[in-house]
């Protein structure tokens, strides 16, 4: 395929960014042509009582979202869901791209809800919106000012001060209405399930002269019937009113889940305990929020949301794809508490504690946030965020500028290395995939599991995670009903375990993804506040491959799995397709209240990065990690 670069000015990269031995490799299937069905009867589709796998992504951008079509995207809805099928769609910087695999169980466009549509209807002479003085500053005949009027777009996301003469509410809300007829026209029940969904866009100003934001976002996903307009932050940024909004929904027959995503980029904002106006958090409030949010994005292309080595010092996996910066700039994240899954979770039971209601009792899931329509799910096969990183290796920094590989960057002044290519594009995550253990593959049992809280998150390959606690015989693992049994003697991930004297029995089962490296080990993180109020947390290997068992400080020993840089071929070691025990902590305290979650890894394999240099034929760049460990979290079990 055609390799070109499509260079983007900083400045409107910077508007743009406010707004949001064997070989590894993956081979791509064949394009199968779908076509669209009207939906059968429900009550036709197999239910399995103990659930399936079915694995997803709830964070897709078109060209209906701003940044996306200012950035070249051109693809609709109907081609994201036509490449969740296996159907190869264009790339818009040049070439095919397909799904690595066989298809998804569900996806949801989420585009973003200001002012959605409206931008390519700006670019189109036909459309009444590219008369306006917004449309012709940007796209019209002598347009002079197309950076600034983006910059403009972008900040009323954050201000809340939309732009009157393109803010067409009625316009917006017929292409919502598109969006989610597009969804209906692609569901089919027990085969492909779809949602009408969109992003709420709320961010709050950080740093003024460096454009940097906090990043708010949430995405609205509606389990069937969607209403004919939508909520968005140029109504309100402050999510108690978006909350609102969707319980007024549900009492008309419109049920929805909110989703936060980069917590990260968040400032420590996205799980603060405190309310828009810096109040501590009323018990109507957190119940509230817990109630229209039950899940979060662990993982996604802006990098990983579930801890740093600041708050798990003794997790030697802590630090895995890191994304720095704040939202619109290159200023760095802060490691605070707020913006992190396992300081969260462990903030939230000492507010139950002192509060009786905790609002960060959240699951799992992991996502792409693709700009592409098609999310980028495989090291091997990575695409990028945006068309131009996306297509050239170069602006990502993962392939040199100079001669002899020593020169990773162009120069800061070159004119044509934007906020979302360089540094920051180096920093994306080839990540991630939402997993659902659902009764069948219908928007009501997929909705309901993410309600419940049976979900967990990967960063792109398709393990299967299983996690019960419960009272369970030692025999569990060997019976002929085992799932039977861990349901009805105990809760599924998710699920809450009421005070017990002595530790639960917990069931952690791994299955690895068939395309992609085997499983090194399973672990069960567990987190809690001591007296004084800190975070505590303690990670324990509990199934090693190669049948090891865990030494006295509760680790696998090495087994032997190995990298070569040179062609990304990777050497199994004793890595296993399968891992399960029935385990029980070894340090439990009946007076205590924590949360349990299961982490999976596989066997080191070569980051993006890496394979991109292997492919030049030249080292990976010593800045960026050249190898990682692909992984899956499971949702949390509350104890006590």
């Amino acid at each position: 395929m055609e390799k070109r670069a499509f260079l983007i000015s900083p400045l409107f990269a910077a508007a743009l960014a406010l707004t949001g031995c064997q070989n590894s490799e993956r081979q791509s299937i064949e394009p199968q042509k779908t076509e669209t069905s009207s939906h059968q009867d429900v009550a036709d589709v197999l239910v399995t009582p103990t659930k399936t796998a079915l694995f997803g992504d709830l964070h897709v951008h078109t060209s209906q979202s701003f940044d996306a079509f200012v950035f070249g995207v051109r693809r609709s809805p109907e081609d994201a869901y036509r490449y969740a099928q296996g159907e190869a769609i264009p790339q818009d910087a040049g070439g095919m791209i397909q799904l690595a695999g066989p298809p998804l169980d569900f996806y949801a466009v989420t585009d973003h809800g200001e002012y959605l549509g409206v931008v390519p209807a700006m670019a189109d002479p036909n459309s009444p919106m590219s008369k306006t003085a917004t449309a012709q500053a940007a796209f019209g005949a002598n347009a002079s000012q197309s950076d600034a009027t983006f910059a403009k777009i972008g900040l009323s996301f954050v201000t809340q001060s939309p732009l009157e003469d393109i803010y067409d509410r009625s316009f917006i809300a017929g292409n919502w209405r598109k969006t989610a007829d597009i969804a209906d026209q692609y569901y089919r029940p027990g085969e492909f399930t779809t949602f009408a969904a969109y992003e709420f866009t709320a961010m709050r100003v950080v740093d003024a002269e460096q454009g940097a934001a906090a990043n708010l976002h949430r995405n609205v996903v509606f389990e069937d019937t969607a209403p004919d307009d939508i909520f968005t932050t140029l109504l309100s940024g402050d999510p108690a009113e978006l909350w609102n909004w969707m319980e007024q929904q549900r009492a008309d027959g419109n049920d929805s889940l909110a989703i936060p995503h980069n917590s990260n980029a968040s400032n420590g904002l996205m799980f603060s305990a405190t309310d828009e106006n810096g109040e501590p958090l009323s018990k109507e409030l957190m119940e509230q929020r817990v109630r229209n949010e039950p899940i979060m994005e662990i993982t996604q292309i802006k990098g990983t949301s579930d801890t740093r080595p600041a708050f798990s010092p003794d997790d030697d996996w802590a630090e895995f794809e890191h994304y720095p910066y704040l939202i619109g700039s290159n200023m760095l994240n802060q490691d605070a508490e707020g913006s992190y899954a396992r300081p969260s979770l462990s903030k939230g039971i000492q507010l139950q504690q002192a509060q009786g209601a905790n609002p960060f009792e959240f699951g799992f899931i992991g996502a792409s946030d693709t700009h592409l329509a098609a999310g980028t799910y495989v090291e091997s096969t990575y695409w990028g965020k945006f068309p131009s990183e996306g297509r050239d290796p170069k602006l990502r920094h993962s392939v040199p500028y100079g001669p002899a590989g020593t020169e990773w960057e162009q120069a800061e002044n070159s004119g044509d290395e934007g906020l979302l290519v360089g540094r920051s594009a180096a920093s994306y995550s080839a990540s991630g995939l939402a997993g659902v253990w659902a009764e069948s593959n219908t928007r009501e049992a997929i909705f309901a599991a993410l309600k419940r809280r049976e979900t967990f998150g990967t960063s792109g390959p398709r393990m299967q995670v299983r996690f019960f606690a419960g009272d369970y015989q030692d025999d569990l693992l060997t019976k002929v009903d085992t799932l039977e049994v861990a349901y009805a003697k105990g809760v599924p991930m998710g699920g809450r375990l009421s005070s017990r004297s002595q530790a639960p029995s917990m069931m952690v089962w791994a299955v690895q993804d068939p395309l992609s490296a085997p499983l090194q080990r399973a672990q069960v993180i567990k987190v809690w506040r001591d007296v004084d109020g800190n975070h505590n947390e303690r990670v324990f290997d509990v199934a090693c491959s190669g049948d090891a068992q865990p030494d006295a400080n509760f680790r696998c020993p090495d087994n032997g799995a190995s990298v070569d840089l040179s062609s990304c071929d990777i050497q199994a070691g004793t890595g296993q397709a399968e891992l399960k025990t029935l385990w029980h902590d070894p340090e439990f305290d009946a007076s205590q209240s924590a949360a349990y979650f299961v982490r999976v890894l596989e066997n080191p394999t070569c980051r993006w990065s890496s394979w991109d240099a292997a492919r030049a034929g030249i080292k990976p760049n010593p800045e960026l990690p050249a190898i990682l460990q692909e992984r899956a979290w499971s949702s949390p079990i509350w104890v006590n």
